[in-house]
């Protein structure tokens, strides 16, 4: 299957092959969420991003070894399946020290902005991004996404709920939120990212940060 991004629920996973890794984005879950599954094709070394839904799918995709699993926000449908996926593989769980006391499943590493995660020689750079928020809570998130540079000249940045084709995440009409979450996805992702680096949101389909760029002035504000 050549990968494009658009993976529905109950379907199969696309995977993309970098230099460095393998790829996979599956979609679970009545929220629609996307997990992705990053494993070092040297090592074997795994991380997958957001434990949210389906936890017997996602093993099945990690084939029951997975050396990791980071939230990038505690919004609970990003985490649903982490107990029962932590439970089964014995992954390392990181969060963000923001995030990490609203989530159920314990964290036992807390990151923090600019940190790198490696996979064998693959470098994953931590980026917080602020203000996201859910209707059913107060707290405003302060998010992870995950950069990463490939040796073949491609980019990528897993967004969580901050950034989607057409806008940034929700942020519950908190003007302050908006004006936050606004600022750090211009700072730290369009004003550092190549215009064909490749956006791979939490929900829904990928975009580029070219194809975004434009729209940074009217954008609206999707529901997650």
């Amino acid at each position: 299957m050549t990968y494009d991004g658009r993976v529905t629920v109950g379907g199969p996973a696309q995977e993309i092959t970098t230099s460095k890794l393998s790829i996979h984005k599956l979609a679970v879950g009545p929220m629609d969420n996307n997990a992705y599954l990053l494993r070092d094709r040297a090592t074997g070394e795994s991380l997958l991003i957001d434990a949210a839904n389906e936890a017997p799918r996602l093993i099945e995709l990690a084939d029951g070894q997975l050396d990791s699993v980071l939230t990038t926000h505690c919004h609970l449908d990003h985490w649903l399946a982490l107990e029962n996926v932590v439970a089964a593989t014995g992954a390392t769980t990181y969060a963000t020290a923001a995030e990490a006391p609203e989530i159920a499943i314990p964290t036992d590493v807390e990151i923090s902005d600019g940190d790198v995660i490696r996979l064998g020689d693959a470098a994953l750079q931590i980026v917080l991004l602020r203000g996201h928020r859910a209707h059913y809570l107060e707290h405003v998130s302060t998010s992870a996404a995950v950069i990463y540079r490939d040796l073949d000249g491609t980019t990528r940045v897993f967004s969580g709920d901050c950034l989607f084709p057409g806008g940034i995440g929700n942020t519950c009409d908190d003007p302050v939120a908006y004006a936050t979450l606004l600022n750090d996805v211009t700072s730290k992702l369009f004003a550092v990212l190549p215009d064909d680096a490749v956006i791979h949101p939490g929900h829904g389909f990928d975009s580029t940060i070219g194809t975004e760029r434009p729209k940074l002035g009217e954008w609206l504000r999707p529901s997650w």
